[in-house]
This record gives structure tokens, C-alpha cells and sequence, in this order.
């Protein structure tokens, strides 16, 4: 794929990210939405934590968008997910369609960045350099 077709496509990607991540995980958190107080209980986080939680990816997704600490936000965002994988699994949740379902935004997350960072590409290139 060209470079002039894969950077428009890692920004979509990553726009796309963003959006569902602030619209779908963040704002209800910070608003203390019923869906998101209700989701952490059932999840077994105390009502009192998602404000936090809301916070902590609020902020890891502001330096995933913010070019000069993308790849820190990436790394810190992997994290995060990671703890949400970890809690899908802890309560028993189904493993494709909630359990997974972190991994399925973490590889959304990083194809965008890898898509639209040729630093990232040379740094893991999907063929081995000189095929």
C-alpha cells in the first residue's frame, strides 16, 4: 500500500478510535452516567472509581493524540485496556465478544498509528526490510 494511502487511512483510524473512546467509554464516566456507574458495579469497581478511570483514559488518549507523546499514550492506552481484558476475564465474561474486546480496540488503535507513522512502520515493518 502507498505511503500517500496509508497515512489518510492511519489518521481515519485513529480519528475513529478517538471518537468511540470519547463517546462510548469516557464521556459517560465523566458525566456519571448510569450506563457507566452501573457497567463498573457490575464489573466489581466501587461507583466511586469511574470518575477515575474516565480521567486516567481521558488522559491516556490526549497524549495518544498529541503527535510529540503518541506513542506514550499508545503504551499507557495498551495498559489501560489490558486492566479492562483483566477485569472482562476476572468476572467471567464471555472471552470473544467482552474479554476480547480491549485487544480488538488495541489493534485498532496501533494499526491507525502505525498506518500513519513512518517511524513506527521502519520500526515494525510487516514484511522483513529488503523483500
Amino acid at each position: 500500500m502507498p505511503a500517500s494511502l496509508m497515512i489518510p487511512i492511519g489518521y481515519t483510524l485513529t480519528g475513529l478510535f478517538a471518537a468511540f473512546m470519547l463517546l462510548a467509554s469516557i464521556a459517560p464516566k465523566l458525566v456519571g452516567a448510569s450506563v457507566a456507574t452501573d457497567s463498573m458495579t457490575a464489573l466489581g469497581w466501587p461507583p466511586g472509581h469511574t470518575l477515575a478511570i474516565g480521567l486516567a483514559e481521558l488522559g491516556c488518549l490526549v497524549l495518544y493524540l498529541v503527535p510529540r507523546t503518541t506513542l506514550l499514550g499508545a503504551v499507557l492506552m495498551t495498559g489501560l485496556l489490558g486492566g479492562a481484558m483483566a477485569t472482562q476475564i476476572r468476572v467471567g465474561n464471555p472471552l470473544f465478544s467482552h474479554a476480547l474486546f480491549s485487544v480488538y480496540l488495541g489493534l485498532f488503535m496501533w494499526g491507525g498509528l502505525w498506518l500513519r507513522a513512518p517511524w513506527l512502520r521502519a520500526l515494525f515493518p510487516l514484511v522483513a526490510p529488503g523483500r
